[in-house]
């Protein structure tokens, strides 16, 4: 190789990295958001029973998984009402614990009185059981609130962790 071609290519390694950092930073915010307040995890919810609580910022969040049996790979029915928060977007987070399963954040939609409905959807997973928690993500004017609920999903057939089928 010539010396003009190695820098040429060295030139183009440097560029590469140089945008590769650019979008990292970028993207750095929306994966992983400044929150204001968290709420605490409340041990005790039971998504598959019905809509969890939780008290935050001077408010309430209540967040419900409406489809039966929380399935994976398919669409998921969501809902999560506010009392006493005033937000301008709803989002909930989907992260696997203990396993990376990739960015899945659908964002609600405003259906008045501090409702929010909308659709998200689990990716599958190689476990037999796997414990998600749902981070629901509010932005109010004073910043970003986070309610976490956590649940575990199971394979078709299989029994979840704990429970008899």
């Amino acid at each position: 190789m010539s010396r003009t071609t190695t820098l040429l290519w060295s030139l183009a390694g440097l560029l590469f990295i140089a945008l590769a950092g650019v979008a990292a930073y970028k993207a750095l915010p929306i994966l992983n958001p400044e929150l204001g307040a968290v709420a605490a995890l409340d041990e005790n919810c039971d998504l598959r029973a019905g809509p969890c609580f939780s008290k935050v910022a001077g408010g309430r969040v209540s967040f419900a998984i409406k489809t039966e049996g929380i399935p994976l790979v398919k669409p998921l029915e969501l809902e999560v009402k506010l009392d006493g928060i005033e937000a301008s977007k709803v989002e909930v987070d989907f992260i696997g614990l203990g396993m990376e399963m990739g960015f899945n954040r659908p964002q609600l939609e405003a259906k008045g009185s501090g409702l929010y409905t909308g659709t998200g959807m689990l990716p599958v997973c190689i476990r037999v059981a796997m414990e998600w928690e749902a981070r629901v993500l509010i932005t109010t004017a004073d910043g970003l609130i986070a309610a976490p609920f956590r649940f575990i999903t199971a394979k078709d057939g299989a029994a979840l962790p704990g429970r008899s089928q």
